[in-house]
């Protein structure tokens, strides 16, 4: 297994299948904290009102704990081709590659001051606390009010390097995301 495939980041030929994939995993570090504080209000609720059946409050609390957890590791970065061009999909938003003007790498060092004064308020933002650096992908589409995407993800320079060979004018002969015959 290489590293980008240990790394959650796949790359694949494929037409319709990611060239770049990756899901933010809450780490399992996470886990144990929230299932704790769900087990001591299921014990609190179990002792407060006897009169419930003794497995109800631990079924219900925990589940919406195990829930949420699961939840916040949902998240997926990926690059696909699609018959139109490549597609950025971070979340349940997609953004064609096209309209792509640039690409900054923040590290984890300045990631504090890009989510703070440099974060402009009609930026699409998908942000994991647990992932450190953050990409921001400038957008060029006069009819999006969204001046940038800014998000998460492990692995931003391979796909830094991704979008911006993507997003180059004049690159469709030799696209990194196109699979056949141009």
């Amino acid at each position: 297994m290489d590293e980008s495939t240990a790394a959650g980041g796949t790359e694949r030929g494929e037409r319709g299948s990611p060239r770049y994939q990756e899901r933010l995993y809450l780490a399992w570090w996470a886990w144990p904290v929230p299932l704790v504080l769900g087990t001591s209000l299921a014990v609190t609720i179990h002792l407060g009102y006897p009169g419930l059946r003794a497995w109800l409050p631990y079924v219900l609390v925990l589940g919406i704990v195990t829930a949420a957890l699961v939840l916040l590791s949902r998240t997926k970065v990926a690059v696909r081709p699609t018959e139109s061009g490549a597609v950025l999909q971070v979340a349940d938003a997609t953004l064609p590659v096209r309209y792509i003007s640039g690409v900054d790498v923040i590290d984890r060092a300045h990631k504090r001051k890009a989510l703070g004064p440099e974060l402009d308020p009609a930026a699409h933002l998908v942000h994991r606390g647990w992932v450190g650096p953050v990409l921001r992908v400038h957008l060029d589409d006069p009819n999006d009010p969204t001046p940038y995407w800014l998000f998460s993800t492990r692995r931003p320079r391979r796909l830094a390097e991704l979008l911006r060979a993507a997003a180059q004018p004049g690159t469709h002969a030799g696209d990194p995301l196109q699979t056949g015959p141009a």
